[in-house]
């Protein structure tokens, strides 16, 4: 009998090919299905967009928008009146099934964009996801109340449902950047973003909170009281924090360009943090955390944005007296305690 002896060559050659076969007939890994809750932003479509493009780059793949509830508030012409064109621009270009409740929704998805431009709604429209167990990003603003924010985490706590809120700002590369010690220390921020008011909604809730989501990606937590000058133009709200920083947010609707940044104070220089580069970086950050879990924002960290924010509402109630943070978390808590009786 011949017995041939294939060389080590030859062997390396035979285990190549069948690894390359064998990676061939390995099924591809199906994309995690999102729905989208809220058609009444632009973060609906352009988020699907990038969701849904096969050309799109690696860090917002693997996750695909097969299904969304339109929603919309009446009373916020705002969110009325683009309801419409973004259902038909979902469903005709980008193949989105429509569906007319919350549950039907949660049916056919993994995962969950809630998108509502109002955040009053938000509460009510997580909870069914919650139930559901459906990992959920809630876009800005995480709710309409700081009540309603404690209650949502509170909610997702007690189900054990992945969740987290951001503004797209916080992830831009530059305020990224300062927060991870471009500047040494952070000693001090000056930041800023448009902030057009909505009457539905605590002044700096509805656009204002791009820019405070910005001071405290670069301060982190730890703000103690909040007092804020306020004109029919802009918005100035000054926070202390412990140990003695100051932080400030500058909201802008008149006499200057409507746009976001940061001037930073760190112990190796001050620099300009730059500003909004698009929703990739943000995107790129929930298909992680629905592949994970593992949210990038503390609750925590965003409860204190809105306490923030909800200061700077009854400062300018108390003509520009300084109000503190835990005094706000107070009330809302007392508020959501009393829900439950």
């Amino acid at each position: 009998m011949n017995v041939r002896i294939a060389t080590p060559a030859a062997l390396s050659l035979f285990l190549l090919a069948t690894a390359c076969v064998a990676q061939e007939a390995a099924p591809a890994e199906k994309p995690l299905r999102a729905g989208l809750i809220g058609l009444d932003t632009s973060h609906a479509v352009a988020f699907t967009k990038l969701l849904n493009d096969p050309k799109s780059p690696p860090e917002v793949a693997g996750v695909r928008v097969v299904a969304a509830f339109p929603g919309g508030s009446p009373d916020v012409p705002s969110s009325r009146d683009r309801v419409p064109e973004y259902t038909k621009a979902l469903k005709e270009t980008y193949g989105v099934e429509i569906v007319d409740s919350i549950d039907a929704l949660l049916e056919k998805v993994d995962v969950v964009l809630l998108e509502s431009v109002d955040g009053r709604p938000h509460l009510e429209q997580a909870k069914p996801v919650f139930k559901a167990r459906k990992p959920v990003f809630i876009d800005k603003p995480v709710a309409g109340s700081v009540a309603d924010a404690i209650a949502i985490f509170a909610l997702a706590k007690e189900t054990g449902t992945p969740v987290f809120s951001s503004s797209a700002l916080r992830f831009s590369p530059g305020i990224a950047a300062m927060r991870a010690g471009k500047l040494g220390a952070v000693a001090g921020c000056d930041a800023y973003s448009p902030c057009e008011l909505e009457e539905h909604h605590p002044d700096l809730f509805w656009y204002g909170v791009h820019g405070v989501e910005t001071l405290f990606t670069i301060m982190g937590t730890g703000c103690e009281a909040v007092s804020r000058t306020t004109t029919p133009g802009s918005d100035v709200a000054v926070g202390v924090w412990k140990g003695g920083r100051i932080g400030t947010f500058r909201g802008i609707r008149d006499g200057a360009p409507h746009d976001f940044g940061a001037t930073v104070f760190g112990a190796k220089g001050i620099g300009q943090s730059g500003g909004y580069v698009g929703y990739q970086p943000l995107v790129g950050e929930i298909v992680k955390f629905f592949k994970t879990g593992q949210a990038p924002v503390s609750p925590e960290e965003t409860l204190e944005i809105f306490a923030f924010m909800e200061a700077a509402d009854e400062s300018k109630r108390q003509e520009g007296r300084p109000v503190t943070i835990p005094s706000v978390l107070a009330k809302a808590q007392a508020e959501v305690a009393s829900r439950g009786k």
